[in-house]
Parts: C-alpha cells; sequence; structure tokens
C-alpha cells in the first residue's frame, strides 16, 4: 500500500495484517481519487475508521488542508501515527483514539469530504452516516464516500436520510456509495 499521487507520492504506508483490518487497495483508491479529485483542494478532511490512514494521507498529499483521523484500535493508531510521521504530514493530521460515535460527537468543525470505511461485519457505515447529519458535520457541498460490500443493505438504509447518492462504483466485492446533502 502507497502513496498515489501528490506530495507523498510513492511512500509506502505501513498495514495491520489481520482479519479485523481491511484497507483500501490502491486500485480502488486510484479511482475513488480521480472521482473526488476537485472537492480536495484546501478540503477539510475526516477518515473515520481510519486504520493506516491510508485515505486521510492520500488526500493531504493531494492537497487538502488538514485531515481528523479517527479510529477506536490503538494499534491502528500507533501506525497510523508511523505513517503520518513517514509522510511529514503531522501539522496538516488530528488523531483521535476513540470509537466513531465518540469521535463524531467531540468534533469541533464540519469536514468537506468525509470517509467512512468500518468494518464490513459491524453494520455500522449507515449508522456513522446519520450521526454526521444529525451532528451538522457535513460542510455545505461536502461529500461522504461511504465503502461496503452490502451496497443494498445500505441503500435501503440510505433512503431514510435525508441525502442523495450521487454515484456508486463497484470494485468486485467493494462497493463506493458517494453521498451528498439535496438540493
Amino acid at each position: 500500500m502507497r502513496v498515489i499521487s501528490g506530495t507523498a507520492k510513492g511512500t509506502k504506508l505501513n498495514s495491520i495484517d489481520d482479519l479485523s483490518t481491511r484497507p483500501t487497495l490502491d486500485r480502488i483508491k486510484e479511482p475513488l481519487f480521480s472521482i473526488i479529485q476537485n472537492h480536495l483542494q484546501d478540503a477539510q478532511v475526516l477518515d473515520l475508521f481510519a486504520g493506516s490512514g491510508a485515505l486521510g494521507i492520500e488526500a493531504l498529499s493531494r492537497g487538502s488542508k488538514d485531515c481528523t483521523f479517527c479510529d477506536k484500535s490503538f494499534q491502528s493508531i500507533q501506525m497510523l501515527k508511523e505513517n503520518i510521521k513517514k509522510t511529514r504530514m503531522e501539522e496538516k493530521s488530528k488523531i483521535i483514539n476513540k470509537d466513531y460515535k465518540t469521535c463524531l460527537e467531540q468534533a469541533d468543525k464540519q469536514f468537506d469530504i468525509i470517509f467512512i470505511d468500518p468494518p464490513y461485519k459491524l453494520d455500522i457505515g449507515v449508522d456513522s452516516v446519520k450521526k454526521i447529519i444529525n451532528l451538522k458535520l457535513l460542510a455545505k457541498d461536502g461529500i461522504i464516500i461511504l465503502e461496503t460490500d452490502e451496497e443494498e443493505r445500505e441503500l435501503k438504509e440510505l433512503e431514510k436520510i435525508d441525502l442523495e447518492v450521487y454515484d456508486v462504483r463497484k470494485y468486485g466485492r467493494v462497493k463506493l456509495l458517494f453521498l451528498r446533502e439535496r438540493g
């Protein structure tokens, strides 16, 4: 796993090899960042369920203003800190070692881009989207990218939220749902 483009291009990122983490693969990251490239410059980013931090670090490398990384795993946070140091992104990074609910409740600003890549089996992706909307954490014209392997279930649940699913991309069993507020 590596940083694909920008100031940290080519930097190899550390990742944890166990079943509870599932880093977003380069073959998914590349098209994802092509889709959102016009939103990245000076964006305030939230990488929820950050793991290795690959998504947030990629956004920083491509010109985002800052990134808040959130993960409840101490092991993931240690690896994330190494990756942020390796890419020299310390000054643009805020790290929160708490569960996603606490992280969202303690957020002190709105975000232009929010990455949600939860462990698939926990079924908490849509719950985190609901909390983001209820807490008004999505900036005007902001976007949420939800990674899932249960597209139909997630889309059915998302219909109950005042959001527009404006794009869906499929990469094998991985689906990326692109969300924004209606209007």
